[in-house]
């Protein structure tokens, strides 16, 4: 018998292991009895560091984490995690042990004191309850001076966090807002909120109109205020896909950057200049007619006529008066018609219609002048101009890529508003490889701020009761649009009452009744500006005595460090969560200061990371996605969820037998959520309930304003039905063809993944693009086919821009 070497080496290798096994055991025994492997677990999250929402597999051997690889599943990450991603695992995990620089203890600082105490989780659930309760009390406001009853407290302000899961967030405003607390804000409005007004005033909303995959579908992308490849690189895989099919990417940056140097043509341009360099790109449309002319007429208020005692000299508008700083903005209206609808010139030639006007506004940037402001070398800046143009044809679309290089400016409104207006004349907005997509550098920025994790707004963005606001009826007069007298608009805020009202059937269930205006006189009402700089400005002056810091560390976060250490060293009291002792909490130690001198109390609650709970977060193309607990928080710590939990229940217990202002806000909130809460309760909450069934609501669709519904959040209806939680879903079959991917997890608002997709299809129902439909009508079917469309109305029946009074975006803003 002749034997091959690799038989012979088989074969011996055979032998040589069977000598290392115990003699006489069955090979089914010895399998069972000697595994290869440990029995290690294996759970999906999501990564907590930045806003692209790229999927991990934790791996945990009897609750502590092993390892951290991407997720092959994902089709966003695709397997791949950037060096952030990568070591996820530290936060709970360094070689094997537990981070040394987690918290695994509750720590409580006296006033006056130079070291931290460990306590108990009961002795501090029960000492700051007490303090909220002495506190809110004590500075409790039940009417304003003109006789508004208002019920509020300005002696408590709440901060945080974009960090933490949105059932988390949406608890810690629930708490809050049963308080009466108004100063109630997270990192948000000294991040991305500018540009989010932007987005507002333009077409309706300001969240990324596309997602990361579509980026694929892009002729042409322009990154400016961002450098994505060092920042955020498992996006720029997108980018570099679009690239290896064609397409052209523009880096407009002060610096060479990652980003810069992956670029087709890179534009140095003179740090705060951006909108003079966009303002030429839009006069190079104009002028050379390479906007998208139909898009351009039907769908923006390009053909309304406008006021014309509007005007603009020398750097102002009309109506500017320079003793306050601020415009009457009476003349910056549209001319209406005698039905009060805004009069139109379809063939965008009057002097005053909106296109004409802003052909006129931007006629002063032409290239030499965009160049001499810019510091763009002129051939650069013509480049630039003709590769971006190019996407006003109807087959081709162009991205624009924002992030705090630009909203972090003092004109970081502008800037962004720019991008809008010359996406909107290349119709770049709603359709597939177009859009302005602002990339967050936190994880769940837009899930937890759409829980009113802002002073001005209630969950689902929606406006906070103002003093003026005697009634629930006036608020609503106040704050819903009334139907259109337009053809062919719908509106979302149309909907308000049922929004509002199921809302607080959420929070009251059966204490809010059509008698007693369904609880309406248990929110606070709002009576000024609560926002971030001048919550601190209160601080400092000792109108807030107590403060709830929830995952957030403004020591280092806020603009003014030392202005931020000054004011905490005013306060009677502070709670900071975090799995890790920040520079928030530690303000006492800071250098050139004296603990002795500083009265402050400080509890430092030891919390659980990201991979340590459950629960979902919103990435920043809008994507809702699920994670699930991978591992035990080490010692003491908890889920935000649980201290949530923990303190409100405490809350109620002091209020239920001691009372106090307006007690019935908090012993009547609806709180119960299991022990341990279940967050899956808090998801169905906020998805909202039919009252009369107990069925869970499948969309925003089914809400009423009678209160036969509740609804935590408008936006999160649809969420978590009777199919399940659509947040969880893991199917990553792409039907649509160009990225959607409509069945991985679920996407606001309604699961649609391209906003304002109405526009990237004629009135006829016919995409622009045929090769990249985002939606189209199926006359035979008498239906959309694709994504989920702005509206169900049949082609011609409804205009895109639904948030906007008239369903068209807004060339022209009145601010």
């Amino acid at each position: 018998m002749e034997l091959t070497r690799r038989e012979f080496l088989k074969l011996t290798g055979t032998f040589a292991g069977s000598l290392m096994l115990p003699r006489d055991l069955p090979i089914a025994e010895l399998a069972a009895r000697f595994p290869l492997h440990k029995p290690i677990g294996e759970t999906p999250t999501i990564c907590c560091f930045c806003g692209v929402g790229c999927g991990a597999i934790v791996a945990s051997d009897r609750g502590r984490v092993l390892n951290i690889e991407g997720d092959p599943d994902h089709p966003i990450s695709r397997g791949n995690l950037c060096s952030k991603g990568s070591a996820l695992s530290q936060l709970a995990m360094v070689d094997g042990e537990i981070n040394p620089r987690r918290l695994t203890n509750v720590l409580y600082r006296a006033p006056g004191s130079q070291r931290w105490e460990e306590r108990t989780w009961e002795w501090a659930i029960q000492e700051i309850a007490r303090r909220i309760k002495v506190t809110r009390d004590a500075h409790w406001i039940g009417e304003d001076k003109d006789g508004h009853t208002v019920n509020r407290t300005e002696a408590i302000a709440a901060l945080g966090s974009v960090f933490l899961n949105s059932q988390e967030a949406y608890l810690l405003t629930k708490l809050v807002r049963a308080l009466g607390v108004v100063y109630n804000e997270n990192e948000s409005r000294i991040c991305v909120t500018s540009a989010v007004a932007a987005g507002g005033e333009s077409v309706g909303r300001g969240p990324m109109t596309n997602h990361w995959i579509d980026l694929r579908n892009s002729d042409c992308i322009m990154i400016i205020g961002s450098n994505a490849a060092e920042t955020f690189p498992i996006s720029f895989q997108w980018i570099t896909q679009a690239r290896e099919q064609g397409a052209t990417l523009i880096s407009v940056d002060p610096r060479f950057t990652r980003t810069s140097a992956k670029a087709d043509i890179y534009v140095p341009i003179r740090i705060g200049t951006d909108v003079a360099f966009v303002n030429g790109m839009i006069n190079y449309v104009l002028e050379n007619g390479l906007y998208h002319e139909e898009y351009v007429t039907e769908y923006t208020d390009a053909s309304f006529l406008v006021n014309p005692d509007f005007g603009f000299e020398d750097g102002l508008f009309t109506g500017y008066d320079p003793d306050t700083g601020a415009y009457d903005k009476s003349t910056w209206q549209y001319q209406l018609d005698e039905e009060g609808l805004p009069k139109r010139d379809v063939t965008l030639q009057d002097r005053n219609c909106v296109f004409q006007r802003l052909k006129a506004h931007v006629s002063r940037y032409d290239p030499d002048t965009v160049c001499e402001i810019t510091g763009v070398p002129k051939e650069v800046f013509l480049e630039a101009c003709q590769a971006f143009a190019a996407t006003g044809a109807r087959d081709r679309a162009g991205a624009i890529i924002c992030s705090s290089g630009a909203a972090q400016h003092t004109g970081g409104t502008q800037y962004a508003r720019s991008y809008y207006i010359l996406q909107l004349l290349l119709g770049n907005i709603g359709v597939a490889g177009g859009g302005v997509n602002g990339i967050a550098g936190a994880s769940n920025g837009l899930g937890c701020t759409l829980q009113g994790r802002l002073f001005h707004a209630l969950p689902g963005n929606l406006p906070m009761p103002t003093s003026g606001d005697e009634s629930l009826e006036a608020y609503l007069a106040r704050v819903t649009a009334p139907p259109s007298k337009m053809e062919n608009t719908i509106s979302p805020w149309t909907s308000r009452p049922k929004h509002v009202i199921s809302l607080l059937k959420a929070w009251y269930g059966d204490a809010a009744t059509e008698q007693n205006q369904f609880g309406w006189e248990y929110l606070p009402k709002i009576g000024g500006n609560y926002s971030f700089i001048n919550l601190f400005r209160a601080m400092n002056t000792g109108t807030i005595k107590g403060l709830l810091c929830w995952g957030m560390n403004p020591v280092v976060s806020g603009p003014n460090s030392g202005v931020v250490r000054e004011a905490l060293r005013k306060l009677d009291w502070a709670v900071v969560v975090d799995p890790f002792e920040t520079e928030t909490a530690t303000f006492w130690k800071g250098p050139g200061v004296d603990p002795s001198e500083i009265d402050t109390e400080v509890f430092l609650l030891p919390a659980a990371a990201s991979i340590e709970k459950e629960g979902s977060l919103m990435n920043s193309a809008r994507w809702m996605q699920w994670r699930y607990k991978a591992a035990d928080p080490p010692g003491q710590a908890r889920s935000d969820l649980w201290i949530l939990d923990q303190l409100m229940l405490k809350l109620k217990e002091l209020y239920a037998a001691e009372g106090g202002p307006n007690a019935e806000a908090i012993t009547r909130l609806t709180w119960d959520y299991g022990r341990p809460p279940d967050v899956h309760k808090v998801a169905q909450e906020m998805n909202g309930y039919d009252l009369t069934t107990g069925r869970l609501l499948a969309g925003p669709g089914e809400l009423k304003e009678d209160g036969s519904t509740s609804c935590g959040n408008w936006l999160w209806c649809g969420s978590y039905t009777e199919e399940g939680n659509m947040m969880a879903r893991r199917d990553n079959t792409d039907p649509s063809g160009i990225g959607l991917f409509s069945n991985w997890g679920w996407c606001f608002p309604c699961n649609r993944r391209i906003m304002y997709n109405r526009a990237s299809v004629d009135l006829k129902g016919n995409p622009w693009n045929p090769e990249k439909p985002v939606i189209r009508w199926d006359p035979a079917a008498e239906r959309w086919v694709g994504d989920v469309p702005d509206g169900g109305q049949p082609p011609g029946k409804a205009y895109p821009f639904i948030m906007k009074p008239y369903g068209r975006a807004h060339l022209f803003g009145k601010g």
